[in-house]
């Protein structure tokens, strides 16, 4: 269908009539079909914080790109979205706009929603999930009482990260530098009764497993082997001196043994609180230690304290008298709460023993044989064993073994495997998240909630003080219930926010099924995701929980899959500039980039920088877009301004996928002066009228030239899109196809003809990244059907194929001619015709030819003397 077009490209007008098509004709909506081949994209869900941000678009565009790459190749493509709805941002929003998070979510939703239909984003908006529903969080406490009674959830009490501020729990991920990642406000340590998934059930599967993950990134897969922690080590025995106590401690490096100065326990071991019973000194460091605790990823960074029991522990081979300290660094709830202290091989325990004057030890050798400096430091690397009496001379895996075997032939030592992975601790002290569906009787007895009673709604209605949960208030009455005639209590606690966000790509797969948390047959259809898209920042937590539920789902029937994505990409973050001038009191005053008027040097570097006042800024160089830094930018002005395909194109162009973009709006206006280009060689080309067949059998030089420029472009962006996943490069190919198209002559018939095939083709290759604007050239072209529906692009073999080469002649490695050969010249016939040229006989007078270097169909180099 040839329609007519418009003279000028105006995206305002083009963008528009195209989404209200794809939604009226429900384009990108899906159902299971087992006789076509599946692909499932899925880019992580927003969370719905108000607006997007250029985060947000980069990641959303490049599974868009792919899904509908993948469309065009004839599968059954899904591509889904929905909302992480609940959690703490959203009590602060309602507490600060004076509304219910309940609200303050909803609105957020419907104008984020807004934003991505603008973007022209092919999803199936008739499964959009939203986390917050108890349509969705129902199945989600159905799955937790199930977990519960295969013995894979407990509750117990247990040292916790507090963040006073947020009144929560934090992970150790969610610690940075002693401090909560959201407010910045000082993390405490406290002993809270917690309800915990048995992840360390899977530890193995979850570290092996990653060898499945073939195209998963390498440094994804290598931060969840750091984070699981495998270890093999011994777990050793120690009497302690003049008691029946004993102490374990368990240890990687039993070749150090002979080497331990001292033994450390944590605050709330034992033997800690056994000595500190009638001493008030080692009882209030006990104290201190408590109230000061840091999370187990800042142990390193904290000064090292410590205290002496009083206590020794007896060396099980040498039975020397080692004192026991109680330190600062070592926790209760890691390993046994106890370590050995080689200091002569760990900086920390040398630091401990240097602050303290403990004897220092070593027992493992330099590398040259040399007996090892611990003047200074601790010598770390593994070695051969010396000042070790029957195992001097060992290696570290010799040595380990021996020592191990002794220890375990004495009965005070035993191999085993650990793991630094430790429970799911899923208990939030928050209101805005899923109820966990557990009941406590007035004995103390604790019983899941009755199935035919879930969901258990979570009140929406209820007034935030900013500090606590409501429902754990003296006057809610939503806790208390009756429970086959006798009062109990609901629990009060709510699900951390990775419940939901660990298994929403699943119901996906089947949003309105209410036979049960998964309809079988669509989920096994759809699944495992084929294509997943996220950022490098969800590596440890949400992925291992991702891949964890799979794993709980798959074990309990749900999905016959052992992982959930095949195919991962983490996209980079989107950097821009940022100035600030230093207020009052000495503090940086941000500056929005778009109210900067900057001066640059010839190398385009930013020298000057001065806001609309004319004051004189600092510039701080790129760094990622951030509130903090005020220099965002609205997603919406920019396609306000330049329309959605340029900002896609824009996203897709500036950088590889996986790396930072460097957000310049010079650069978008660059992209959107290529598809003014676009649209106007194809407004040209129809005004010249009706196109003939192209006959490539009659085509001249010139334009089989072309043609076969046209089909090299067509298999790169094909294994671009395809294979290497390198947008940028397909995007750069397509422009420089447009360069010579739009050079093209346009005399004959043929000419036209030729045109009209490389001009579908550009509108087919750009379609994943500027769907709008193709949609209307397709159109004005005379494309078959939609373009939404049309087949990608095959490069035809005949057309790939040259008549000449041309090879490059090198002597002695530098260039000395060009010559044209015929396509299946041999290099005898390239050496024979080399030897013809002027320029490069010249060189060779007088010289011998000592060694040919050739590359088929590319060079040719003489090496004479």
């Amino acid at each position: 269908m040839v329609v007519d077009m418009q003279e000028l490209y105006c995206p305002e007008d083009i963008e528009p009539t195209v989404q209200q098509y794809w939604h009226e004709n429900d384009t990108f909506t899906v159902k299971a079909d087992p006789s076509k081949e599946k692909y499932y994209c899925l880019s992580m869900l927003p969370y719905p914080s108000g607006r997007l941000h250029m985060g947000h678009v980069r990641n959303y565009t490049i599974g868009d790109v792919i899904a509908r790459y993948q469309r065009m190749l004839g599968k059954n493509v899904l591509q889904p979205i929905g909302w992480d709805a609940f959690g703490l941002p959203a009590e602060g929003g309602a507490v600060k706009n004076n509304t219910a998070p309940a609200l303050w979510t909803y609105t957020n939703i419907t104008y984020m929603k807004r934003q991505l239909k603008l973007l022209g984003f092919g999803y199936d908006w008739h499964r959009e999930i939203t986390t917050c529903s108890p349509e969705y969080y129902r199945w989600e406490q159905w799955f937790f009482i199930r977990l519960y009674e295969k013995g894979l959830v407990y509750k117990k009490h247990s040292s916790v990260n507090w963040c006073p501020q947020d009144q929560t729990v934090l992970a150790n991920e969610q610690v940075l530098n002693g401090c909560c990642w959201r407010c910045d406000t000082k993390v405490e340590r406290k002993e809270i009764p917690q309800w915990f998934v048995k992840i360390t059930a899977y530890a193995d599967e979850l570290l092996y497993d990653l060898e499945k993950l073939e195209n998963w990134p390498e440094q994804v897969k290598t931060m969840q082997r750091n984070w699981i922690g495998r270890s093999e080590g011994v777990e050793v025995t120690f009497q302690v001196d003049n008691s029946e106590e004993t102490l374990t401690v368990y240890t990687t490096r039993p070749d150090t043994l002979m080497g331990v100065t001292y033994v450390a326990v944590a605050a709330g071991h034992p033997l800690s609180l056994q000595a500190a019973v009638s001493n008030t000194a080692l009882a209030y460091f006990i104290q201190e230690c408590r109230t000061g605790k840091v999370a187990e990823a800042d142990r390193a960074k904290i000064e090292k304290k410590g205290i002496a029991t009083g206590l020794h522990a007896l060396h099980p081979l040498t039975g020397e008298k080692l004192p026991v300290w109680i330190a600062n660094f070592v926790l209760m709830d890691y390993g046994t709460g106890a370590v050995i202290a080689v200091p002569g091989h760990s900086q920390q325990d040398f630091e401990f023993a240097s602050k303290y004057n403990l004897p220092i030890k070593p027992v493992i050798r330099n590398i040259d044989g040399s007996e090892p400096d611990i003047s200074t430091k601790a010598m770390t690397k593994k070695g051969v064993l010396f000042n070790s009496g029957e195992f001097d001379g060992l290696d570290f895996q010799d040595g380990f073994n021996a020592i191990a075997d002794v220890l375990v032939a004495r009965g005070v030592g035993k191999r085993k495997i650990n793991y630094r992975l430790r429970d799911w601790g899923v208990s939030r002290q928050r209101y805005w998240g899923a109820p966990i569906p557990m009941i406590t009787l007035a004995d103390g007895t604790i019983v899941p909630t009755p199935a035919e009673q879930l969901p258990v709604v979570l009140p929406e209605d209820l007034v935030m003080n900013g500090i606590s949960s409501p429902l754990k208030s003296a006057q809610q009455d939503w806790a208390k219930i009756n429970y086959c005639g006798q009062p109990a209590l609901r629990e009060t606690d709510t699900f951390d926010t990775f419940m939901e966000s660990s298994w929403y790509y699943a119901r996906y797969t089947c949003p309105d099924y209410d036979g049960g948390m998964l309809d079988p047959g669509a989920a096994n259809y759809w699944l495992p995701v084929d294509q997943y898209i996220g950022g490098i920042e969800h590596s440890i937590m949400h992925l291992i929980y991702f891949r964890f539920y799979h794993k709980l789902m798959r074990d309990t029937g749900l999905v016959n899959s052992d992982e959930p994505a095949k195919r991962l990409l983490c996209q980079g973050m989107v950097l821009a500039d940022a100035f600030y001038y230093l207020g009052d009191s000495g503090e940086r005053v941000w500056v929005s980039p778009v109210e900067v008027r900057v001066e640059r040097d010839e190398q385009g570097r930013i020298f000057k920088a001065t806001d609309t006042t004319g004051r004189v800024l600092v510039y701080a160089g790129m760094s990622k877009m951030s509130k903090s830094k005020n220099n965002g930018v609205d997603p919406q002005e920019i396609v306000n301004k330049y329309g959605a395909d340029t900002v896609r194109l824009f996203m897709m162009f500036a950088a590889p996928a996986d790396m930072t973009l460097e957000w310049q709006e010079a650069g978008v206006e660059g992209v959107n002066r290529f598809l003014k280009r676009v649209w106007k060689l194809v407004y040209e080309h129809t005004q010249m009228g009706q196109v003939g067949t192209l006959d490539i059998t009659v085509l001249n030089n010139a334009q089989t030239k072309l043609r076969r420029e046209v089909h090299k472009t067509i298999a790169k962006v094909t294994l671009d899109l395809g294979c290497r996943q390198m947008f940028n490069t397909a995007i750069v190919a397509i422009m420089e196809l447009l360069n010579k198209l739009t050079r093209a002559p346009q005399q004959t018939g043929q000419d036209r003809a030729l045109l009209q095939e490389a001009l579908l083709a550009v509108v087919i290759m750009l379609y994943p990244f500027t769907p709008h604007v193709c949609f209307m050239l397709w159109r004005a072209l005379g494309g078959e059907g939609e373009i939404d529906n049309a087949p990608w692009l095959i490069a035809d073999e005949s057309a790939l194929m040259e008549e000449t080469k041309m090879v490059v002649i090198q002597v002695n490695g530098k260039l000395r001619g060009k010559i044209t050969v015929p396509a299946e010249a041999d290099e005898a016939l390239v050496r024979e015709l080399a030897l013809r040229e002027q320029n490069v006989a010249k060189y060779l007078e007088s010289n011998t030819v000592r060694k040919v270097i050739y590359v088929s169909g590319k060079l040719l180099n003489l090496v004479v003397g």
